[in-house]
């Protein structure tokens, strides 16, 4: 049973249950009984904490914006998917964080959590697992919260940065308890000798090592009398796929950074001008208005490299008269943004660039006015694909007596890629989800409209 101080989540309830003041709610299942809240620890913990930088979270933030309290319902309600799915009260969900990863020798990569992981404590430290167990005499979605983390070790800290240890992740994230990662062991034993369901991720591991070590034996003795182990991913990525007004207003802000550098990076092409000139300058006005990282290597391509869909090189220049495509976007409190824009590098169209521009826009127009409630991005891709057809006409690409069949086979070509994708934590959310799902309120999409043209 998860427990959490009153003050801190009478008011959420309210909002979302219409209720005055209620001392429980039966939407949410979840207890309000006032107690005492963990201390964070005085100390630089692995992230940021309200203690080391109050100019980023608030009291009772896990991430910036986003409290324990909306954490917590977050568990409680994939418990609650599961109890929809499954018979029976005996239960354990479990998460990997991602590893570090290495370039070379002693040199890593940025670290990135996975973001299922992210998405139900908000912890990010590599290394790290999140268990929901059930508890015992309760029925779901009634559970209990566990982090195994990294211990503390001086001598890594001292090159690697601070670790927040059991008290600083227990404090940070309001999970019930927390352990080092050496005590995990005891737990995969005690489910190896039980009958409980255990929900885990056999088939795509985030993390290998963590998956050897611990997780591999248990799917197999599990199987061995039949108990097989379940996939959760889909559930996470269902619930990640409804977004919080919370998280709407960090894409909102993330989205508005990077509208702020597109223009900025605008101003300042002109040709010649190298193509990663155009890439330090959008990142660096992305990161002076508050970006964490960019989203994605961006795609800077001039002429008819922007014709290749996931050009990255961003190494020629652009020359007068060519036109220049840049798709960036940034990350902005665990939320990314995702943004395409082509515009002449001397600032003036050619008639056929204007004409083609014209024509994308007004497609593109017509897809985002179909974006409503009982409509699906499938939906909406088969629209773009009749418009673009006509428009290809319209230009002259093709011959007003190409039949219908060929129309969609060159309508293909030239538009190879999908109207759009979901968008949340990752660029390409929730892939599990199919692009046939209706849409909803509170759903983030793209519409992402092209053509592939040689100049």
């Amino acid at each position: 049973m998860v427990w959490l101080p009153v003050q801190r989540l009478i008011q959420p309830v309210r909002v979302k249950c219409n209720f005055s003041g209620c001392k429980f709610c039966f939407f949410r299942k979840l207890s309000i009984q006032p107690v005492q809240q963990k201390k964070i620890p005085n100390r630089y913990l692995g992230q940021p904490s309200p203690f080391t930088h109050p100019h980023l979270l608030k009291p009772g933030e896990v991430t910036p914006g986003l409290s324990q309290v909306e954490y917590a319902l977050r568990r409680h309600k994939l418990m609650a998917q599961i109890q929809q799915e499954v018979h029976g009260t005996n239960h354990t969900v479990i998460l990997l964080s991602n590893p570090t990863y290495y370039m070379s020798n002693d040199i890593p990569y940025t670290f990135h959590q996975d973001t299922n992981f992210l998405y139900l404590c908000g912890f990010q430290e590599p290394d790290s697992i999140l268990v929901l167990q059930s508890v015992p005499g309760r029925s779901l979605p009634y559970h209990k919260a566990l982090l195994f983390v990294p211990k503390r070790d001086p001598s890594r800290e001292l090159w690697d940065g601070p670790r927040s240890g059991t008290d600083g992740a227990m404090a940070l994230t309001g999970v019930d308890e927390a352990y080092t990662m050496e005590e995990f062991r005891h737990l995969v034993s005690k489910l190896k000798d039980d009958s409980s369901t255990v929900w885990y991720d056999v088939a795509k591991p985030v993390h290998p090592q963590l998956h050897s070590d611990y997780l591999l034996h248990l799917a197999e003795v599990k199987a061995k009398y039949n108990n097989h182990v379940r996939a959760v991913r889909h559930l996470v990525q269902n619930l990640r796929l409804i977004k919080s007004a919370t998280e709407i207003e960090r894409m909102k802000f993330a989205a508005k950074i990077t509208s702020q550098a597109f223009i900025e990076t605008m101003f300042t092409s002109k040709a010649p001008v190298d193509e990663a000139f155009l890439y330090a300058k959008f990142e660096f006005e992305c990161r002076a208005r508050g970006a964490d990282i960019l989203a994605y290597p961006p795609v800077v391509a001039g002429g008819n490299r922007s014709n290749t869909l996931h050009y990255v090189k961003n190494n020629q220049l652009i020359k007068d008269g060519e036109m220049v495509l840049l798709d960036g976007g940034c990350e902005y409190s665990c939320y990314v943004s995702d943004i395409t824009r082509t515009w002449p590098i001397n600032g003036r169209f050619t008639s056929p660039q204007a004409e083609l521009y014209q024509a994308i826009l007004e497609v593109q127009k017509s897809c985002l006015r179909l974006c409503s409630s009982g409509v699906s991005l499938e939906n909406i891709y088969n629209l773009m694909l009749t418009l673009i057809g006509q428009k290809l006409k319209e230009l002259g690409i093709l011959k007003d007596s190409t039949s219908e069949g060929q129309v969609f086979k060159a309508v293909r070509k030239y538009c190879p890629h999908h109207v759009g994708h979901y968008l949340g934590m990752d660029v390409h959310d929730t892939p599990d989800v199919s692009r046939s799902t209706l849409l909803q309120p509170s759903m983030v999409i793209t519409i992402e409209p092209g053509k592939i043209l040689h100049q």
